[in-house]
């Protein structure tokens, strides 16, 4: 049977990177309802914009990689994506009739129910107008107290704080010099950073700082665990609890 690998995590909070997608498959009502059943701090997921203005959980720009079946999320209407079945598991033994892609009130719905932090994922540049329409989403759900905006688009990171100057952000990126954490320092937005990139030094920098560190994606138990040690708030994984 599957499940997680429990590490002493101290006091670092665990999110489940698109779900808990070591077990099922990401970015689905079942990877999210699996993470959401375990004791981790949040569940992480991307949204991307439809055809037709919904807005969809998935981490690619097209459904090849979950089902097999190539259609562009952007280029397609929700119905059309809906219909697409995807794969049971990584690199999937075939289609499962229950995964589809979910919808972002979806994702918010579940980690409202479970009670876990939205780590939320802006995977397109979008527009100030459609950052608002994800905010109000949330926010209409009850959650934006509950959720962080993450992004590799510095423009996506100021459309949120424009909108809202306090909501919790984190910038994407593998680098961790001066010059990066003094502007995130500077707009009150957290590091959301690949974790080869964190040495002992620059995680004590960055701490020192007071800028909010989570780090992607680990999944060996005895990295995770070292990272923890150094104080680390959040370890985004893909199996690790």
């Amino acid at each position: 049977m599957k499940d997680t690998v429990k590490i002493d995590k101290k006091n670092t909070r665990m999110v489940a990177h698109r779900g808990l997608s070591g077990i099922e498959t990401q970015n689905t009502a079942a990877a999210f309802i699996a993470a959401g059943n375990r004791s981790y701090y949040g569940i992480e997921t991307d949204v991307h914009l439809t055809k037709d203005g919904k807005l969809v959980c998935i981490h690619d720009g097209d459904t090849l990689g979950v089902s097999g079946v190539e259609m562009n999320i952007n280029a397609s209407t929700y119905k059309e994506i809906l219909g697409v079945t995807l794969r049971d598991g990584e690199g999937g033994s075939g289609p499962r009739r229950d995964l589809v892609v979910p919808t972002l009130e979806d994702y918010i719905s579940i980690c409202a129910t479970y009670g876990k932090h939205s780590v939320l994922e802006l995977k397109d540049p979008f527009t100030q107008k459609e950052v608002e329409t994800i905010m109000n989403v949330v926010d209409n759900l009850g959650r934006l107290a509950d959720t962080t905006f993450i992004s590799f688009y510095p423009d996506d990171i100021a459309a949120v704080k424009r909108l809202d100057a306090k909501q919790s952000c984190q910038f994407l990126t593998d680098r961790t010099d001066d010059a990066v954490l003094e502007l995130l320092a500077a707009q009150n937005v957290g590091l959301d950073v690949y974790y080869p990139a964190l040495t002992d030094e620059r995680i004590k920098k960055i701490l020192s700082m007071g800028i909010a560190l989570n780090c992607w994606t680990v999944d060996d138990a005895q990295t995770a665990e070292r990272l923890a040690s150094l104080g680390v708030g959040f370890i985004t994984t893909n199996i690790l609890e």
